[in-house]
């Protein structure tokens, strides 16, 4: 019997969309952060059906190119999902380690960051004590442009008062300067998950447990009504990890984050290049 062809379409409705994410929280915890109200408008998604089985997501994030894709479910589905749905020019995508053949097809890698995704939970947790923690403050919209200024962002890449109104900031201010911070990519009020990042200490005032602080102030905050808290790091910033293991955060996987750059119709994949074992 031959099998099912696979047809592909756009898909707002979000509880598919969750079906086809709710398997391990910890791996596809950005994903679900999309759920929320506030988020879910921001997405494109795209689901590949085998006859009434519906068998691979593609969930894009909106906004200047690249932004984050996460593709799931089976590797037929997800490469109908490229071909038929979603097509982003570029795109960072998270992998496993040493890549994806089926995005092989499509897109040239042209920056690998090796990470790990770590995560913990109330049970885990262990709040810093360090005298860095008296120090530590919430952080307003008012503060975006000092924030800025921290993680020397630029103008396509700037943080902006919306960001940390929705999000969940902590510093600490020396001498009426931003000198660190921790802060969220999003968190997902509706499956009580959240996302850390945009962690950062300037380089002058590192040592004294700024960045352990202040990510502790945001995981206490973020505990209070989400069950998981994740972040990315990594994979060889032994000092982050070593932090974050201090607080109770211990790795849930490990995987390569990709920036992507769609193939032209004319060049020949590179999967295509390593099968052939053309140059």
């Amino acid at each position: 019997m031959a099998e099912l062809p696979i047809e592909v379409a756009a898909t707002r409705d979000r509880e598919l969309v969750r079906s086809l994410i709710s398997g391990d929280r910890w791996i596809t915890a950005h994903a679900l952060c999309d759920l929320d109200d506030g988020e879910f408008p921001r997405t494109r998604c795209y689901v590949a059906r085998r006859g009434s089985e519906h068998i691979a997501l593609g969930m894009e994030y909106s906004g200047w190119a690249p932004q984050p894709l996460h593709l799931y479910g089976e590797p037929a589905g997800v490469a109908a999902i490229l071909t038929h749905g979603i097509k982003p020019r570029a795109a960072w995508v998270p992998t496993p380690i040493g890549g994806d053949p089926i995005l092989d097809l499509q897109y040239e890698t042209e920056k690998i960051n090796p990470m790990l995704r770590m995560g913990v939970d109330r049970a885990a947790f262990t709040p810093y004590v360090g005298e860095a923690v008296a120090l530590v403050a919430p952080l307003v919209p008012a503060d975006a442009p000092s924030l800025n200024r921290l993680y020397q962002l630029g103008f396509a890449a700037w943080l902006p008062p919306l960001a940390v109104a929705e999000g969940l900031y902590r510093g600490i201010h020396r001498n009426g300067r931003l000198v660190a911070a921790a802060g969220t990519h999003v968190i997902g009020r509706r499956e009580r998950i959240a996302v850390v990042g945009n962690v950062l200490t300037a380089s002058e005032f590192r040592g004294a447990g700024y960045a352990r602080a202040t990510t502790s102030a945001v995981t206490a905050g973020l505990l209070e009504f989400c069950d998981e808290v994740v972040l990315n790091v990594r994979s060889d910033n032994s000092a982050a990890i070593h932090a974050y293991a201090a607080l109770g955060y211990s790795v849930k996987a490990e995987f390569e984050e990709r920036l992507v750059i769609r193939r032209s119709s004319i060049s020949m994949p590179r999967f295509l290049r390593r099968i052939f074992g053309s140059a």
